[in-house]
């Protein structure tokens, strides 16, 4: 990711059950005012994507980040604007996590924007409280998960996840396009729904809450510490490792329900708290627990990138 950080991976009423046809649905919060019936949480594949790609009221976005290292050798992240504009898919506008989704005021990367101004990056991209959004990257999905993730947080449900992303919809041939969404802009409404992201000082009092599980989406090896990207090596006190590319399978799309249940124990009613490097790779084991059920997961958007900085904040090598 940027330098300075060391930073460096879930729907019209005929048209609607159609979309859901595709997907796994699963309960959500009650705060939401967006629940126009009660979605999404879940995969489409390249198939019904391309069988609904002109239906009026879908919305697709390609939500690409490309990593790789600067001039000094660091890790950085750049928008995925330039392969979006090198051919995507047709229809799909560009959400730009390195730009009006993050709050580029913070000193760290891919902070939330305010709700207000999260509406208007949506809006912008044509997306509307009655819209059907998909989602993908033409990487990693975890750069989609993290945009969905979002979309929950602002209360909007109707959104899923292209499972195997650009590669999937290549796959069978599938054209590409290089020409630019032109949608009109809409007006969405984010009607933040607190318990889905949580700041340093909750995952500080969860350390020692034993109603609460820390789960850590990096690699193993960076969670054992044998790497460090963030300053300080090892992994939040008391956390669990998950790795986001563990839920993938060798063509990059999410494992069957059947196998990532079997990935992902505990009680679904408990609460967790998934965090990375920056919200990202988080995002994506967020998206698979609230997936199998789990009903309250949040994401420390902060991550390792805010936590490791901080010497009082306790990391260790011991694993769980």
């Amino acid at each position: 990711m940027k330098s300075a950080h060391s930073a460096r991976k879930f729907f019209a009423l005929i048209a609607t059950l159609a979309f859901m046809s595709a997907c796994t649905t699963s309960s959500e919060p009650t705060d939401s005012t967006h629940s126009i019936e009660p979605t999404i949480d879940t995969l489409v594949t390249a198939e019904w994507l391309s069988d609904h790609l002109d239906d009026p009221d879908l919305v697709v976005l390609d939500c690409t980040v490309l990593v790789g290292p600067d001039e000094n050798g660091a890790l950085q992240s750049v928008s995925g604007r330039a392969n979006y504009e090198a051919g995507h898919i047709p229809t799909a506008g560009f959400a730009d996590l390195t730009g009006d989704l993050s709050d580029l005021d913070s000193p760290l990367e891919f902070s939330m924007p305010t709700p207000g101004e999260f509406s208007a990056a949506m809006g912008a991209l044509g997306v509307g409280d009655d819209s059907r959004v998909v989602l993908y990257a033409a990487n990693n999905p975890d750069w989609a998960a993290r945009v969905w993730w979002m979309l929950h947080w602002a209360g909007f449900d109707r959104v899923a996840l292209l499972d195997g992303g650009l590669e999937a919809w290549k796959a069978d041939g599938r054209p590409l396009s290089t020409v630019p969404a032109n949608r009109v802009a809409k007006q969405f409404t984010a009607v933040p729904r607190s318990t889905m992201i949580v700041d340093r000082d909750q995952v500080l009092a969860a350390i020692d809450n034993s109603d609460v599980s820390l789960v850590d989406a990096l690699p193993v090896a960076h969670y054992r510490g044998e790497f460090s990207m963030y300053g300080r090596p090892g992994h939040i006190r008391g956390a669990t490792n998950m790795p986001s590319s563990d839920l993938l399978d060798e063509v990059g799309r999410y494992r069957s329900y059947d196998e990532l249940d079997m990935m992902h124990d505990g009680d679904r009613n408990s609460r967790v708290i998934t965090y990375c490097g920056g919200g990202v790779a988080a995002s994506s084991v967020a998206f698979t627990m609230h997936r199998l059920g789990f009903t309250d997961v949040a994401v420390y958007m902060g991550s390792l990138q805010e936590w490791a900085a901080d010497p009082a904040n306790p990391m260790t090598l011991e694993t769980q």
